[in-house]
């Protein structure tokens, strides 16, 4: 059903980056290139990826796909889990530090506070690749990144269609602070305003997590019992609401997630979910190692590198 899309999109982005990395000016956009260029033999290259949790399938593909890519280049990726705790993932950043990797590619538990932690490694000259989530208050030198604004812009319509374009619904959001969060909300309070018949009822934080969208998703129900749908960031909170449904869901209210994973395909395909705004995290997670990798080599990289996503149903 989804495949060819996921294929398709996953050629384009890997295009991309290949085009950015190559070109001598970085194209038409912003560029950025590392101050820390190297001969060095492949086999003697370090990386290090410092992503937020890998309690999460989203983030596992991420990995994935990057230790892939490390893996064809023969260089060494040092992979560390921060289980969502910013004071954690600050430790490992001076790991990192500490350690003199060639480059790191982050994927911030705190968008807000990542800045400060990468200070050191950026003063030093390291290359810094944020990944899917983006690092404020310091320049990293590139950001891969999905269009979370689009892909919200998506779910809003794909939820509109859903329920007839009229009703009330809640939007389970995840974790404060970081910038998918932030502008999938974005995307989709523009988007659902296209809409007058459609009113959001309730917001509210379960961070990304299943067992939290359960929770969450349990006592807006209770608090507007005629609720037609439901967006939630991403499709692990999605299906901890499809869990609070039970039976109503994809009969009496719809759901939209984010992130086209292995679970909220099965999800759509089991009629529950009703759509998911796809993303391919093993590419984001390719494409932060090779631009790591361009860097180091003395090549331009575009500082933003756009990911196009896709909607996923059943039909």
């Amino acid at each position: 059903m989804t495949k060819p899309f996921l294929r398709l999109a996953a050629l384009t982005i890997a295009g991309a980056l290949v085009l950015t990395a190559c070109s001598s000016n970085g194209g038409t956009g912003d560029a950025a290139t590392g101050d820390a260029a190297t001969d060095a033999p492949a086999d003697q290259i370090s990386l290090g990826l410092a992503l937020s949790t890998l309690n999460n399938p989203f983030f596992v593909s991420l990995r994935d796909g990057a230790q892939a890519a490390a893996d064809e280049a023969g260089v060494e990726l040092v992979v560390t889990d921060a289980r969502d705790d910013a004071t954690q993932q600050a430790d490992q950043i001076q790991n990192f530090s500490a350690q003199q990797l060639d480059a790191v590619l982050i994927n911030p538990v705190d968008s807000d506070a990542a800045g400060a932690m990468l200070a050191p490694l950026l003063e030093a000259g390291t290359p810094i690749v944020a990944v899917d989530r983006a690092v404020n208050g310091a320049e990293v030198n590139s950001f891969i990144a999905s269009d979370n604004v689009a892909g919200g812009k998506l779910a809003a319509e794909a939820l509109a269609a859903a329920i007839g374009e009229s009703g009330k619904v809640i939007v389970l959001q995840g974790v404060a602070g970081t910038s998918a969060s932030r502008e999938r909300g974005q995307g989709f309070s523009e988007g659902i305003a296209a809409f007058p018949n459609i009113e959001v009822v309730a917001m509210q934080p379960a961070d990304f997590d299943r067992a939290q969208g359960l929770d969450v998703a349990t006592n807006l129900l209770q608090a507007n019992p005629d609720v037609v749908g439901i967006f939630a960031e991403n499709d692990e909170m999605a299906l901890g609401a499809i869990q609070a449904l039970g039976a109503r869901a994809g009969q009496d209210v719809f759901v939209v997630g984010f992130d086209g994973t292995d679970d909220g395909v099965a999800a759509i395909d089991a009629g529950t979910m009703y759509a998911s705004i796809a993303q391919q995290p093993e590419e984001l997670g390719r494409a932060a190692v090779e631009a790591a990798l361009a860097l180091l080599a003395g090549d331009s990289v575009e500082a933003t590198v756009g990911v196009p996503v896709v909607v996923l149903t059943a039909k």
